[in-house]
Formats: structure tokens, C-alpha cells, sequence
């Protein structure tokens, strides 16, 4: 098929023509300017030439000279040209025919020069030395000095010679030299001719797509107006979208909240209403749904906590940490927990850095992943608990959000069990998402592992495939402060423990009164004497009037002023006062970046009776707070 040139084609074709004879102009340009340069080295080396001959017999006449004058005055003082001139001749004679190599016409004569000069100061040498044996007439006579004044001719006529023949070269150099001079003024004047036509080409050119892009301007426009419009319009369909995707979500999450709680609810307050039933007629009977209505409750207290896990939000307490020893401790328990039927090693690292975590929460992490890896592994299998030091690089945290390059503590949960698929994989850490079976799990194992881990400032990476297990890997934070036996942990105290000692006074400050009324006939029971305030300004009041107190137990969230604000201001005047705070949930009071401020003593709502008079016992003995690191 013929191709057909339209008058762009041609314009362009002429426009390309034009450049490629420019470039090859420019090529010559450059090759004449080399011929040039080469032209320039040559005439500088034939003027090198004529120098370094002219020195040549400047040195035989600066010899001949000097001991010419010795003989006839017989001063040593005019032997100091001659041995000067002598001592520097065969370098220069040698330097002229190093200059001259490149000229075969020029080597002849260097042969002759060399024969010549040689004889020449041979014959000075024995004149000199027939003067200093005594033969001073002798040696000025024109029998004597003939011969040398001959060679000495003979050495000029040379001379001459290869300065005839460097002339000859000098002035065929300067002809190429001018006619290259031409060739390249001729060359610039034809680039300029070439320039100027492609600029007015070009010009020529551009005013025609001008015209045509005037002319189409305003079907662009109508164009891009109907692109914005269907942009407007993609926007919003996506940001219904993205609404909707949300709504799922926060659909999915609170229908899994309401699921769980409305189970517990039931199991609660059923049990509670069975057992009020039956207080009168069967008190053993009752006392079994009241530990069942325990037992519901305290599953609701635990899904609250994997919830502010997930949303990083659960208040934590971080130290140094060895994670060896940590896992080492977990073993037995954890071969309890998966059975008899899979085989667990551990694999721990030497010279393993120290970690900075909550130990409490890594403990339930590690128990989270052990359970689901027992789990996929119904038919039996292996899994491996494996600690190491890990770097993640710039080009891994680029690779995967929310991951910080930087130095971890690494504990990898490996087994082999049935496996994630990629779709799985990227739900795997939502709340509520299980692959298990009905009955069979939450969907909070993973995500509360997913925000502790995240609110500890480490990364989480999963892999897998299908029927050839999984491996959970746990980067946690490294720790570089001091290592000042870190691992020594709070005493431990049974249940039933905690009670008062001489006359212990403890300040109880809860707005909600029933929690106010249970947290202080709690106390009552171990002894403790107890008085109490509604909010922050009674309890002031009470400080004001109340000779000894021992403890402040309060809320942190109460109208007005809260818990951390009253035990500031209550130590303004008791100094050495103990505080314990209680909380459902803070943000900011004694939580800074979801880590519990230090020295600071919490306790988290929901609590049990055991649980409050435990950590009180352990606060007034100047424990259970956080020491920080």
C-alpha cells in the first residue's frame, strides 16, 4: 500500500533532512578543528626544532669560545663556559634528536651532527690538555687551531642544514594550517545558513499547528468539561463506595460485638435471675449459676480487652525484656495447650537482644498464635516458637506499610498446618474474620495481636499458602537503655490475700455509685477502714479533715476534675501519698502513645474483688506500679 505524504509529513521530512545535514556540518566542523589543532602542534614542534638547534651550537661555540680565551690568557676563570657549555651538550644534542625522530631526512644529518660534535670536543680536550702539560705556544698556533675551526664549520653547515629543512617543513605547515582555517570558516558560515533555515522552517511549521490547534481548542474544551463532569461523578459513586465499604465494616464489627455480648448478656443475667430463684430453695444450686454468671462476665471483660487491643487503646506497661527467657517459660504451658498429638520446639537465638514490650501482653500474644496454629493443624503436625535478632531495611519498609526500618527483636510461630490463601491472608488481622467453624473461634485472636503489636511500635508479617502451613513473625521494638536487671518481677499474691494491716485508711473516689459501694465493701471485707467520695471536690474535702489516709483509690474519668488532676493536687499536701487509679478506658490522663506513664499504679475495669485487693496490697507495700525503663 503506498504511503500518502501529507503536508505535515513533508514539513516534517524537510525538517529532519535539515537536522541531519546540521549534524553532519557540526561533524565536519569538529573534524577540521581537530586537522587544525594537529596543524598547531606541528608548527609549535618545527619552532621547538629550530630552538633546540640554535642551542645546539650556541653550546660548541660557548666551548670553542671559552677555551680559546683560557689559551690565550691562561685565566681558569674562562674555562667556566667551556665546562658548562661541555657538560650540557650531550643532553641537548640528545633532546634535538628525540625532537627530530619522526624525520628520516633530519636523522642523516643528526648522525653527522653527533660524529662531528664528538670530534670537535675531542680535539678541545687534547689542546687543553697539551696547555697544562706546558705546551703553551703550541697549542695557539694556526697549525693547531685550523683543524678545529674546520670542524667547527662543518657543525654550522650541519646546523644550517636541518634548520633549511625545518623551514621548509614550518611553511608547509602554516599553508595547511591557513586552507584549514578557510575550510572551517566556510563550514560556520554554512551551519549558520542551515540554522537560519531550520529556524524558519520551524517558525513556519509551528504557525501552522498554531492555526490547527486554535482550531480545535474548543472541541477540547467541550471535551475536558465532559471529563470533569464524569470525573465529578466517578468521584462520588466512589466515595459512596468507600461509605458503604465503611458501614460494612463498622456493620461487621459491631454485629460481631453485639453477637459475643448478647451471649454473654444471657448467660449473665439468666444465670443471675436462675440463682436468685433458687437462693431460698437450693443455695448450692444458686451458687453454680453464680459462677456461671462469673464465668460470662468475664469473657465480656475479655472480649472489652481485645477490643482495645485491636483499636490500641489497651493501656500498656513496656519494659525490657528477654524474650528466651520468656518463651523458654511459656514451653510447658504452651505443650499443654496445643495436646499431645503435635510436637512443639522452640529454636532460641544466643546473644539475642533485649525486647521492649508489655511482657503480660506478648505472653497472650504468643498463647493467641500457638492456639490458632493448633487449630490448623487438626491431623497433627509441628510447630516451632523461633527467636532472633532481625534489621529490617528502607526497601522492606517501603515494600510493607506501616513497617519502620530499624533493629527488632524477632519471635516467628511456624507450623504445618492447612494454610491461608492470598484473599485470607489480607483479612486475616480485621476483627470478628475467622475461618473457623462456627462456635469454634471470635476472630479477636489475630486482631488483638495485630494492635498490641502495633501499639508497641513493632511490625506483624504473615506468610503462608495453602497445605503447607503458616509462619506469624513478631517484630518487636529493640531495647537500648541500661540493662539493670530488668527481669525481676512484682511479688505474687494468692487470691483470698491482700488484707489490712494496722489500721490501714484508704480514700475511695468513684462517681458511679454502685462501683463506689462494691470497691468499698470489697475493702471492708479485708479489713481495710474505708471512706469515700462521690467526685474530686469532696475528696479534697475529705483530705482536708481526715488525719490518715493511706491510699487514694480513684477513677481517672469523673466530671470535672479527673483522677490524675486530684492526686496531683491532693500530694501538693501529702507528698508521700500512694495512688491507685481505675479505669475502663483513658486516653490521656495516665496513657501517653497507649504506654502507661511511669510510676503511675492502674487498675483496669472490669476488676475482681481478688484483683482490687491484690493490687491495693501491692501498692500500699510500694509495688505494682510502673517503674518505667
Amino acid at each position: 500500500m503506498p504511503v500518502v505524504m501529507t503536508p505535515d509529513n513533508r514539513s516534517q521530512a524537510t525538517l529532519l533532512l535539515g537536522f541531519a545535514l546540521l549534524v553532519a556540518l557540526i561533524l565536519g566542523s569538529a573534524w577540521l578543528a581537530g586537522q587544525q589543532t594537529q596543524s598547531f602542534a606541528l608548527v609549535r614542534h618545527t619552532l621547538e626544532v629550530e630552538g633546540r638547534l640554535s642551542t645546539v651550537l650556541s653550546d660548541f661555540q660557548d666551548a670553542e669560545g671559552g677555551q680559546r680565551s683560557y689559551l690565550l690568557t691562561g685565566q681558569p676563570d674562562y674555562l667556566e663556559p667551556y665546562d658548562a657549555a661541555v657538560s650540557r651538550v650531550d643532553e641537548d644534542i640528545k633532546a634535538l634528536g628525540a625532537a627530530t625522530a619522526d624525520n628520516p631526512r633530519q636523522q642523516v644529518l643528526m648522525g653527522r651532527l653527533r660524529k662531528l660534535g664528538a670530534a670537535r670536543l675531542a680535539r678541545l680536550s687534547r689542546t687543553l690538555a697539551r696547555y697544562r702539560n706546558g705546551d703553551h705556544k703550541g697549542t695557539v698556533t694556526l697549525r693547531e687551531l685550523g683543524p678545529g675551526q674546520a670542524l667547527t664549520i662543518q657543525i654550522r653547515d650541519v646546523i644550517r642544514a636541518m634548520k633549511a629543512e625545518e623551514a621548509r617543513l614550518l611553511q608547509t605547515r602554516e599553508r595547511a594550517t591557513v586552507r584549514q582555517a578557510g575550510l572551517a570558516q566556510a563550514g560556520l558560515a554554512v551551519n549558520g545558513i542551515v540554522i537560519l533555515g531550520l529556524i524558519l522552517m520551524t517558525f513556519r511549521q509551528g504557525q501552522t499547528r498554531l492555526r490547527l490547534a486554535n482550531s480545535s481548542a474548543a472541541a477540547l474544551g467541550a471535551a475536558n468539561a465532559a471529563l470533569n463532569a464524569e470525573l465529578e461523578t466517578r468521584e462520588a459513586a466512589e466515595a459512596q463506595v468507600r461509605q458503604m465499604q465503611k458501614m460494612e465494616s463498622i456493620g461487621q464489627l459491631t454485629g460481631g460485638i453485639a453477637h459475643d455480648f448478647n451471649n454473654m448478656l444471657t448467660i449473665v443475667i439468666g444465670s443471675l435471675d436462675i440463682a436468685k430463684r433458687r437462693l431460698g430453695t437450693d443455695r448450692a444450686r444458686a451458687l453454680v449459676y453464680i459462677d456461671n454468671a462469673l464465668d460470662g462476665a468475664n469473657r465480656a471483660a475479655t472480649l472489652t480487652a481485645r477490643l482495645l487491643a485491636f483499636s490500641r487503646q489497651h493501656p500498656l506497661v513496656p519494659r525490657s525484656l528477654d524474650a528466651n527467657k520468656l518463651v523458654g517459660g511459656m514451653s510447658e504451658m504452651l505443650r499443654q495447650t496445643i495436646g499431645e498429638h503435635l510436637r512443639l520446639e522452640t529454636v532460641l537465638a544466643g546473644g539475642l537482644w533485649r525486647a521492649f514490650v508489655d511482657p503480660s501482653q506478648l505472653e497472650n500474644a504468643v498463647l493467641n498464635l500457638v492456639i490458632n496454629a493448633r487449630d490448623a493443624m487438626p491431623d497433627g503436625g509441628r510447630l516451632t516458637v523461633e527467636t532472633s535478632n532481625a534489621h529490617l531495611d528502607d526497601a522492606y519498609a517501603v515494600a510493607n506499610e506501616g513497617a519502620v526500618a530499624g533493629q527488632y527483636v524477632l519471635i516467628s510461630i511456624t507450623d504445618t498446618g492447612t494454610g491461608m490463601s492470598a484473599d485470607v491472608i489480607e483479612r486475616v488481622f480485621d476483627p470478628f474474620f475467622t475461618t473457623k467453624g462456627v462456635g469454634k473461634g471470635t476472630g479477636l485472636g489475630l486482631s488483638q495481636v495485630y494492635g498490641f503489636v502495633k501499639q508497641s511500635g513493632g511490625h506483624v508479617k504473615v506468610y503462608s499458602e495453602p497445605g503447607l502451613g503458616t509462619t506469624v513473625k513478631l517484630y518487636l521494638p529493640r531495647h537500648f537503655g541500661a540493662e539493670a536487671d530488668p527481669d525481676v518481677a512484682e511479688p505474687l499474691l494468692e487470691a483470698g490475700t491482700g488484707h489490712a494491716k494496722e489500721g490501714e485508711v484508704i480514700l475511695v473516689v468513684e462517681d458511679d455509685e454502685k462501683i463506689r459501694f462494691l470497691s468499698i465493701e470489697a475493702l471492708r471485707d479485708f479489713g481495710y477502714t474505708v471512706v469515700q467520695a462521690g467526685d474530686a471536690s469532696q475528696a479534697l474535702a475529705v483530705l482536708a479533715v481526715q488525719a490518715r489516709i493511706d491510699l487514694l483509690f480513684t477513677d481517672i474519668v469523673m466530671p470535672g476534675m479527673n483522677g490524675r488532676q486530684l492526686a496531683d493536687k491532693a500530694r501538693e499536701s501529702r507528698p508521700d501519698l500512694k495512688v491507685l487509679y481505675a479505669t475502663g478506658f483513658t486516653k490521656n490522663a495516665v496513657v501517653h502513645n497507649g504506654v502507661l506513664d511511669a510510676d503511675v499504679a492502674l487498675i483496669s475495669k472490669p476488676f475482681t474483688i481478688d484483683d482490687l485487693v491484690i493490687k491495693v496490697r501491692l501498692v500500699l507495700d510500694g509495688g505494682g506500679i510502673n517503674r518505667g525503663q
